[in-house]
């Protein structure tokens, strides 16, 4: 899909940098980055745990609609969706590793 390698190619830095923590399965599982999913594009993906991790920024504010209607049809797929705000993972990484711990091993 080329909107997703496109947003790869393009990650903010909130997203490059929780990504420094996920790639190569430092985690335990691994995690795909902008993974598509029915029509929608998830942040990060962990498909054999069935979690998202979304970063959410000012934009979503004003997309509380479009999140939940996201949501709604990520969860009936059977996923679990955590949201970040960017300034958590910029200014609390270490708060949002131990949150994503504790979501892969429940």
């Amino acid at each position: 899909m080329r909107r997703a390698a496109n947003l790869r190619k393009n990650m903010m830095p909130a997203e490059r940098k929780l990504w420094g923590y996920l790639q190569r399965s430092q985690l335990g599982v691994r995690f795909r980055r902008q993974h598509a999913i029915g029509n929608f594009i998830v942040d990060f993906c962990c498909i054999k745990k069935k979690l998202i991790l979304e970063l959410d920024g000012s934009q979503h504010l004003d997309m509380e609609e479009y999140d939940e209607d996201r949501t709604k049809y990520l969860e009936s797929r059977g996923y679990r969706i955590i949201r970040f705000w960017n300034n958590d993972v910029m200014n609390d990484i270490e708060g949002v590793i131990l949150a994503i711990n504790y979501a892969i091993e429940k």
